[in-house]
């Protein structure tokens, strides 16, 4: 298929572009480089567009002569969502809207979503699935939740093949510029700083590798599927049980800053992937361990550059 990824120089997305490529895909990236950059494609074949899912001249460069869409482009902090939640609207609802709506005009109809698990689902006793009554505590949730409502209205109304995956807490290489957890405590231990972690270090995760995440897109992609499902590795790992895991991992010893809980975030929370086992054939199989060394090794490698 001829694929569109939108945001497709950010951390997911390059590392999906290039198993997009192998798999015999003609792809086009769509990013305005705000995070993300052309060249952490490390040599990408395809398109490679600069604007924003925003522009509407953008998305008629980006769309023409395009089958499906992997919609990755997102304002995903959930801190920053609640400094500026007009910014966070902005970027995640009214860009995706005019991105289906210029799919629409097309007749492009298959949309892979990028969206969230814990981040929509709120404060509930995990872990969460695909059933679970949606109660945002951040906006960011409340934006990706209505993303979800977008794509189900347009699968409904107007025949899309729209698949939200809501995908955990990812981690892996070519993350360094990203503010995830595993990333940001990386960055902090190659800089011989402490970690920052905000509360006692028991809040509870769900990480998943990338190279599995990316395993999941290409799965969806490859059948026609609708509605949401939920991404992850299925384990609970709270944040203490994180930095063990990197101090074995690293092999040095790691300083710990413990701060004040921070509002808007999910103290406890991971995902049942039963669904995408059974609907997908999704099996995430990278162990925590061996995700956090293949992480280590590549920002060791290049952290230097700061790619």
């Amino acid at each position: 298929m001829n694929v569109l990824v939108t945001g497709g120089c950010g951390f997911i997305g390059a590392n999906l572009v290039p198993r997009l490529a192998a798999a015999g895909h003609a792809v086009r990236v769509l990013d305005n480089e705000s995070l993300g950059r052309a060249e952490h494609l490390d040599g990408f074949a395809g398109e490679f567009v600069h604007g924003d899912i925003r522009d509407p001249a953008a998305l008629a460069r980006a769309l023409d002569g395009i089958d499906a869409v992997i919609h990755l482009a997102a304002d995903t902090r959930v801190i920053e969502s609640i400094a500026d939640p007009a910014f966070n609207f902005d970027v995640n609802v009214v860009g995706s809207f005019r991105l289906i709506e210029a799919m629409r005009a097309r007749g492009i109809t298959r949309l892979i979503n990028a969206s969230t698990g814990g981040a929509i689902i709120g404060e509930a006793e995990p872990p969460v699935h695909e059933a679970m009554v949606p109660n945002p505590i951040a906006p960011y949730g409340a934006t990706k939740l209505a993303v979800e409502g977008l794509c189900s209205a347009w699968a409904g109304s107007y025949g899309f093949d729209a698949l939200s995956l809501r995908f955990a807490n990812v981690y892996g290489p070519r993350s360094y510029h990203k503010g995830s957890v595993v990333a940001a405590f990386f960055r902090r231990i190659a800089q011989g700083l402490p970690l920052v972690v905000h509360g006692d270090g028991e809040a509870v995760r769900d990480f998943v590798f990338v190279g599995d995440l990316c395993d999941g897109i290409m799965r969806g992609l490859d059948r026609r599927c609708r509605g949401v499902l939920q991404l992850g590795s299925g384990v609970p790992v709270s944040v203490n049980a994180l930095i063990a895991a990197m101090r074995a991992t690293v092999g040095q010893p790691i300083a710990v800053d413990y701060q004040p809980p921070r509002n808007g975030e999910i103290e406890r929370t991971w995902c049942d992937i039963t669904r995408a086992r059974a609907v997908l054939d999704f099996s995430p199989d990278t162990p925590l361990a061996e995700g956090l060394a293949q992480t280590w090794t590549w920002f060791q490698d290049h952290r230097a550059a700061g790619a």
